[in-house]
């Protein structure tokens, strides 16, 4: 009988064979060794249970076809423990913030989510990213252009694959946006006008600068900026004007803006106006060309989102789950070793143009774009 190392017991194509796939397989990054080609559910851990987390990527981690809840981070022991309880993972896989660093040594996880306070994105996805996970952050990606390039430098550094919480973009009602705007079956949407806003009743984080980053710009804003890159064909603005509308609740909201309008001017002339406010109520996105409109309203919610063309009238499409539709589309990327459609340079550019919102806002006059 022939000893394991005896090459003679074994063909020279088939020992080729071998060698060549197992120098492939060591060219990857080390977070696909384990999954590339694998038909297992990818392990997700969650950073931050608050009420996103709780209420939606929970629940739709129940109904994913290609990765699952395998454990949490949470300063929140109890609730961590409870966690466990309902999504039937080890209290091994129980992790607050300070010891994050241990799931580089857990291999059922494969994918990290920061769902923390806007302001703790950057922290936690570099975190996630030195322990060789793949990231998710939620949107908005970080609180600057500056902290985008440190998230996005560490995940290249650890060669690990990072995606955004941009759930819309898996959604049908965006999609047709996206449709026609790459069709231009209305002509290009020159005209475009967005509203998002809720009356923020009770204190939270979300008022606070030093966790937000900003108002409703960074919480709400972004779907606005988002959807009229979609009816750009995602051509990036290249010029904004904006201003702070008066507070009518000061006390409230004390360091961030209760309510914002901007303009974005696009390079083939289009602009969208963006309105978005803590103190009002707004949930709809329409775009305008030449030959037709399409209009969506409700337009950025989880589900219940309505949409209407000038040549079809209202559509409907089936119930969808967005966040399980995004959760899988990501599993996938990092099982195929592909990049996800909504990547950190994509954060990044969003964070760009935020940026120069906030620097209209804070001149008064027309600010160019600033993507370098």
């Amino acid at each position: 009988m022939s000893s394991p190392l005896d090459l003679s017991a074994v063909s020279r194509r088939a020992f080729l064979r071998t060698a060549s796939f197992t120098a492939a397989a060591l060219s990857l990054p080390r977070g696909l060794l384990a999954v590339t080609g694998s038909d297992r559910k990818l392990g997700v851990v969650l950073v931050g249970l608050g009420n996103y987390a709780t209420h939606q990527l929970g629940p739709a981690l129940r109904e994913t076809q290609h990765c699952r809840l395998v454990g949490v981070v949470t300063g929140d022991a109890a609730k961590g423990a409870q966690w466990a309880r309902d999504y039937g993972f080890p209290a091994s896989s129980i992790y607050d913030y300070d010891t994050m660093d241990r799931m580089a040594d857990n291999p059922d996880i494969d994918i990290v989510y920061a769902v923390t306070p806007n302001a703790l994105h950057a922290e936690h996805c570099i975190k996630a990213a030195q322990a060789g996970k793949h990231v998710v952050s939620e949107k908005p990606f970080t609180v600057s252009v500056a902290e985008a390039d440190q998230v996005i430098a560490a995940c290249q550094k650890q060669d690990v694959k990072l995606s955004l919480g941009y759930r819309l973009h898996f959604d049908p009602y965006h999609a047709e946006l996206r449709r026609l705007a790459a069709s231009e079956e209305f002509g290009p949407f020159a005209r475009m006008d967005g509203n998002f806003s809720f009356v923020m009743r009770n204190p939270q984080w979300r008022a606070e600068h030093g966790l937000a980053g900003g108002g409703p710009l960074m919480d709400l804003g972004v779907y606005i900026i988002q959807a009229a890159l979609m009816a750009a064909g995602e051509q990036p603005p290249v010029a904004v004007t904006a201003k702070s509308l008066h507070k009518s609740r000061p006390e409230f909201f004390k360091d961030v803006e209760e309510t914002l309008e901007w303009t974005m001017e696009f390079p083939r002339g289009e602009r969208c106006r963006g309105y978005t406010s803590y103190n009002d109520n707004g949930n709809q996105f329409r775009a305008e060309a030449a030959k037709g409109w399409y209009q969506v309203g409700p337009a950025f919610g989880y589900r219940g989102l309505k949409a209407s063309t000038s040549a079809r009238g209202e559509l409907s499409f089936p119930p969808f789950n967005q966040q399980a539709a995004q959760m899988d589309d990501f599993a996938l990327c990092v099982k195929e070793n592909r990049e996800s459609k909504v990547n950190g340079e994509m954060g990044r550019r969003d964070m760009c143009i935020i940026e120069a919102i906030y620097r209209a806002m804070a001149s008064g006059r027309r600010e160019l774009v600033r993507y370098a």
